[in-house]
């Protein structure tokens, strides 16, 4: 329900954009979420925003170098990631809240997609 793609192979200190699409369904009147998991790790929260996109919140593992946005018209959320470092590598995933807020728990989030590889060499 959630489509997730943009990943890729980037070097160190280059951008990528994260696009999160939900066809045929909307979820314009929920807040959306991307997270993250490395290899040998647990999922980490990495940004999310609220339903409207006026709130938006980041780790401060990425803050400052990520922005997320969202054109509800389009069912689609982005994440806009900058000054990419070798440490974010992982699978990036997008998820749907179960409500209007921003939320940081996985558990809070009824829906997800399959996961974008992003890889940051040095």
């Amino acid at each position: 329900q959630l489509q997730a793609s943009g990943g890729g192979l980037v070097q160190a200190g280059g951008s990528l954009r994260l696009s999160c699409a939900a066809p045929g369904r909307t979820f314009s009147s929920v807040g959306m979420g991307w997270f993250r998991q490395a290899p040998g790790k647990e999922r980490e929260f990495v940004s999310g925003i609220n339903w409207s996109g006026g709130i938006t919140y980041y780790s401060d593992s990425v803050k400052g170098r990520f922005a997320i946005n969202r054109d509800n018209a389009k069912n689609t959320v982005y994440l806009q990631m900058s000054s990419l470092k070798p440490e974010d590598t992982a699978v990036y995933y997008c998820a749907a809240a179960r409500g209007p807020r921003v939320t940081i728990p996985p558990y809070e989030y009824a829906y997800w997609g399959q996961g974008t590889q992003v890889t940051v060499s040095s």
